[in-house]
């Protein structure tokens, strides 16, 4: 039997032939994400994600007023999926946001529309806008008053 020692090549002469094209979709995956504005956008969804008083506020609106009430029954609190699913626009350095999401009622479903501005902490809604497509019928918009 022959007792000599093996030498192993080094990992970087074993893997180099996959390491380096990996490596280089990688840097062309995150060029392309940076510069397309798509880090914009996972910003605003990050900051709706993490700002339950914009939604929390609206949906007690909404369901103080009567219409959405008979129509949708009792809106359930936003989800967080709810919030991805939707679209979420932040401007004047996070303090105006236009967002849409699904909401949910124990009648049925719809999207409401939200603008809002952040005015000393606080959000004051300048639209809340709550659209019913399905069932056809039922088929409107209503526009929530914002001012008490």
């Amino acid at each position: 039997m022959n007792n000599e020692l093996i030498e192993h090549k080094s990992w970087w002469k074993r893997n180099w032939k996959w390491f380096v094209p990996v490596c280089g979709i990688f840097v062309i995956a995150i060029t392309v994400f940076f510069s397309s504005g798509m880090s914009g956008m996972a910003t605003d969804f990050a900051q709706a994600y993490a700002d339950t008083e914009l939604y929390t506020n609206a949906i007690e609106k909404v369901n103080s007023d009567q219409k959405v009430t008979e129509l949708l029954g009792e809106i359930e609190p936003i989800d967080k999926m709810a919030i991805l699913e939707g679209q979420t626009d932040y401007s004047n350095d996070y303090r105006t946001v236009n967002s849409t999401v699904r909401i949910i009622g124990t009648k049925g479903k719809a999207r409401m529309d939200i603008t809002a501005d952040r005015i000393n902490n606080e959000w004051n809604y300048s639209k809340i806008n709550v659209r019913i497509k399905n069932p056809s019928e039922k088929k409107q918009t209503i526009e929530i008053k914002t001012t008490e």
